[in-house]
């Protein structure tokens, strides 16, 4: 249990993951349950919330397999090529995941299986590079968005788990502008988690900040944090709750766009911690408080 402990420090803190996807997933209950006029139980929230973080534990174990070579080679201080843990293990507790989620759709309302193959089919095509591994290396933009197709799927997942057993249709229109702000929140923890000063860059480890330039990286990033509160205010308009929710997330805006403005002096570890910042305030604004205060 002791390498397991240490993995998850290293790999998964699952106390930092936790309280995002609490947020993540208690926010598309919430949201969906004030689009469709209803009063979400506790059997919603509770299946959201563990098969979300299931699906983003078995993202981390598919990316141990899809770069263990890459690892082994410029990485053997991480837990797989160091022996930490095998590949062989984290296969079955990723197994042992997939068995949850699937017992867990299956009390709650076996329609929602649909959806959870869907996700499990893209989540298979990631793990394989799509089948063009070597096509997408190259092209940098275009890996980064079919990745992050990712959230989405898994934001339509978590919302479903309230809507579909209620047999009540959410507001089409509210739900979609909430699925791309969840998309574009996805790219701003990604690009966020890869921005890094120069002295801190390592060889074969693809950064934004080595791909882009560490600037324009840091404009991007704000950028994106500007699209996702764009969508996400119109997807609080569908709820009534615009104004709070641009309230919340325009000084965080700001803040991040002095921070990109510092980015050549800035640590790294500011900009992914100001990207789980924000992504706290975006979901709690978009779920959580606006159903308390319904």
């Amino acid at each position: 249990m002791t390498n397991w402990w240490t993995y998850q420090k290293e790999r998964f803190p699952i106390f930092q993951h936790g309280l995002l996807v609490m947020a993540f997933s208690s926010s598309a209950v919430a949201f969906s349950a004030l689009l469709c006029g209803i009063d979400p139980g506790w059997q919603a929230f509770l299946v959201a919330f563990i098969s979300v973080f299931l699906f983003f534990l078995q993202l981390r174990i598919a990316d141990e397999f899809k770069d263990a070579e890459e690892d082994a080679k410029y990485r053997p201080y991480r837990a797989v090529p160091r022996g930490l843990v095998s590949l062989r293990e984290l296969g079955v507790v990723f197994c042992l995941a997939a068995a949850v989620q699937l017992l867990l759709t299956l009390w709650l309302d076996s329609r929602l299986l649909i959806l959870l193959l869907v996700t499990w089919g893209y989540l298979a095509l990631m793990s394989v590079e799509f089948f063009a591994r070597d096509w997408l290396k190259v092209r940098h933009i275009t890996y980064l968005w079919t990745h992050m197709m990712i959230m989405p799927l898994v934001d339509l997942f978590a919302t479903s788990c309230l809507w579909l057993p209620a047999s009540v249709k959410p507001d089409t229109t509210g739900l979609l502008f909430f699925l791309i702000a969840s998309f574009f929140n996805g790219i701003v923890i990604e690009i966020g988690r890869k921005i890094r000063q120069p002295d801190q860059e390592e060889e074969g480890v693809p950064t934004y900040s080595k791909l882009w330039g560490q600037k324009r990286a840091a404009i991007v990033w704000v950028g994106c944090m500007a699209v996702t509160a764009t969508f996400a205010i119109l997807a609080a308009v569908h709820i009534e709750f615009s104004l709070p929710v641009l309230c919340i997330l325009v000084p965080l805006l700001i803040w991040s766009m002095w921070t990109a403005s510092q980015s050549h002096r800035m640590a790294s570890k500011r900009f992914e911690l100001l990207a789980g910042l924000w992504t706290l305030a975006l979901y709690l604004s978009l779920g959580l408080i606006p159903l308390i205060f319904s």
